[in-house]
């Protein structure tokens, strides 16, 4: 009987040592919590960069993963390339940001 008990626990352990790692992020992974963090960065500085009249994101691409935003697409001009950078710096959460738009001429 005392074995049984012993085995349970260990399953047990076993159980929550594999839940507790499937919920963790690495570098190359993320976990759920964050995952859905940077759903709402991303939803938020799109939301910004469409307010905004210079940038209004029509050719903007927003991604963020793990709090680094990354911009991409088209713009018309140096200001508004800046611009957008700068309106994505500002939203709460955002790590860092890496702006790859292209100016269109």
């Amino acid at each position: 009987m005392r074995t049984t008990g012993n085995y349970g626990k260990f399953l047990l352990g076993i159980i929550l040592l594999l839940a507790f790692t499937a919920c963790s992020s690495t570098e190359k992974s993320r976990s759920t919590g964050t995952y859905v963090d940077d759903k709402v960065i991303a939803s938020k500085v799109k939301t910004e960069l469409i307010a905004n009249e210079e940038t209004k994101a029509r050719n903007i691409e927003v991604e963020v993963y793990q709090g680094v935003v990354q911009l991409s697409g088209f713009v018309e001009t140096d200001r508004s390339k800046k611009m957008a950078g700068d309106i994505a710096r500002r939203v709460e959460g955002v790590v860092d940001v890496k702006n790859d738009l292209i100016i269109r001429k």
